[in-house]
């Protein structure tokens, strides 16, 4: 991807932001702190355990953008999940596999810190003959109440 679109992308993340604290653009869900990065960061993991997932693994991102030429502050990846519902729906529906477990961005931006995801409703649109509708609404709802967690910690 090049410098231009990444600008271009961030832009319109960053214009959504600024509409709203708590955002859904079609199947994004948003939301931003005025905590720093490590604050937030320990706030994301808190707030996964508390709706009862285990954040499985945090993968930095910033490292291979600033290798490849762009400038960027802290970016994280964190994933998680329950691993006996990611097992059962991957062998239900194999091709969600590239979807799980679910994950959250998180990085740093002008002061903030920001978080986005894919909202697990959107599952339901590309699969809707799946019988998993109840799990996509919970796991919409659990990011939901993620995010509002953090956001009211602000």
């Amino acid at each position: 991807m090049n410098k231009k679109i990444t600008a271009t992308f961030l832009s319109i993340i960053l214009a959504f932001i600024g509409m709203q604290s708590a955002v859904i653009a079609d199947e994004l869900i948003m939301t931003r702190s005025t905590e720093d990065f490590p604050e937030t960061m320990l706030l994301l993991q808190n707030a996964i355990k508390k709706q009862g997932y285990i954040p499985s693994r945090v993968q930095r991102v910033d490292i291979g953008l600033t290798k490849s030429g762009y400038k960027t502050d802290k970016y994280r990846v964190v994933f998680f999940g329950k691993a006996d519902e990611i097992k059962t729906i991957s062998q239900k529906l194999p091709e969600l596999i590239p979807y799980l477990p679910l994950k959250i961005s998180i990085f740093a931006e002008a002061g903030q810190t920001i978080l986005v995801t894919i909202d697990p409703m959107s599952f339901d649109q590309m699969y809707p003959d799946s019988s998993l509708t109840p799990v996509f609404k919970r796991w919409s709802e659990d990011i939901h109440a993620i995010f509002d967690s953090i956001q009211n910690l602000d």
